[in-house]
């Protein structure tokens, strides 16, 4: 049993949900999220609450009740307030820009590297702080998740992409012998 599938998702006061040919829509004052609903669950709208349920006992369906409803927690609270990720880029020479929809990373390398932002991701560069906001987690997680990858943060000297309160582990370099 789903704890928290099991438990009716209140909808808030200024958020609209309608499910058309198993697609679930989400539209709130920041904009409208939507998503496939899977064929193992069923989602129904009553007044002002969701409820989630699995179709049947398998374990597939037992899985994706939880799942689905966290998913739909998440629209909802995206649709009235914007996710944020921030990062932080350490090293000297470093330096990122935006461009358009284009980040242009230079990073050591013998080339920039660009990365094409996504539609409903918006980017913020403040010095060495990258703000990565919109309405869609999975979205601005998975866009955070591009932009660290583009230089992970090296144990020696920390230098490198990451997140904002991320703990690098330090090694300690080569010693000289006396």
């Amino acid at each position: 049993m789903s704890r928290i599938g099991k438990n009716p998702i209140t909808i808030p006061a200024n958020t609209h949900i309608s499910i058309a040919e198993g697609v679930l829509t989400v539209k709130g004052p920041l904009g409208a999220i939507a998503r496939p609903v899977h064929s193992m669950v069923s989602v129904t709208v009553e007044g002002e609450a969701v409820i989630v349920a699995p179709l049947n006992s398998s374990k597939l369906a037992r899985s994706l009740w939880g799942t689905f409803a966290s998913h739909i927690k998440n629209m909802i609270a995206g649709v009235n307030k914007k996710y944020e990720k921030k990062l932080t880029l350490e090293g000297i020479g470093y330096r990122v820009e935006v461009q358009g929809r284009n980040m242009k990373f230079l990073v050591g390398f013998s080339h920039p590297v660009i990365l094409a932002i996504p539609e409903g991701i918006d980017v913020v560069v403040e010095k060495n702080q990258i703000t990565v906001s919109g309405i869609d987690k999975d979205a601005v997680g998975q866009f955070s998740a591009v932009i660290r990858a583009v230089k992970k943060p090296e144990p020696y000297k920390g230098k490198g992409i990451r997140y904002d309160g991320e703990y690098v582990r330090r090694k300690q370099g080569k010693k000289a012998s006396a």
